[in-house]
């Protein structure tokens, strides 16, 4: 299972991954910069990683997260999230036309809400997801 997993996550990166991660790069610098969007950036990081390297991994919510998160959520929706969504929509659409290409689709479409909703949410190894239910 290892095995297939770095051979998605390789040809993920090759097709999609590296441009994502680069835009959730650009987003965490301008977070950075802005002093004040710090935790913004952090997450833009985090999320950056799992965008890169997706396959094994997964997202759960923070049972600590409360309403920080979701004021947080709500401003980096119309700061950075839209745009972010947007990149994964886009990104999606040639993998779609080509047909081998269609998983990495549907998985770039299961991103847009991670994207749009980041803070909150922790990344973690597929099995410790499960485990945790």
């Amino acid at each position: 299972m290892k095995l297939v997993q770095l051979i998605l996550n390789v040809l993920w990166v090759v097709f999609c991954g590296f441009w994502m991660a680069l835009g959730y790069l650009l987003a965490a610098i301008i977070c950075f910069v802005l002093i004040v969007t710090i935790p913004f950036g952090i997450a833009s990081l985090r999320i950056a990683g799992y965008v890169l390297w997706p396959f094994g991994r997964t997202t759960v919510e923070r049972p600590d997260a409360g309403a920080p998160s979701c004021v947080g959520n709500v401003i980096w929706l119309v700061f950075a999230g839209w745009w972010l969504a947007l990149g994964h929509l886009i990104t999606s659409i040639p993998l779609f036309v080509s047909i081998i290409g269609i998983p990495f689709g549907w998985a770039n479409l299961k991103m847009i809400p991670i994207s749009l909703m980041p803070l909150g949410r922790e990344v973690v190894p597929t099995d410790e997801a499960f485990g945790a239910r």
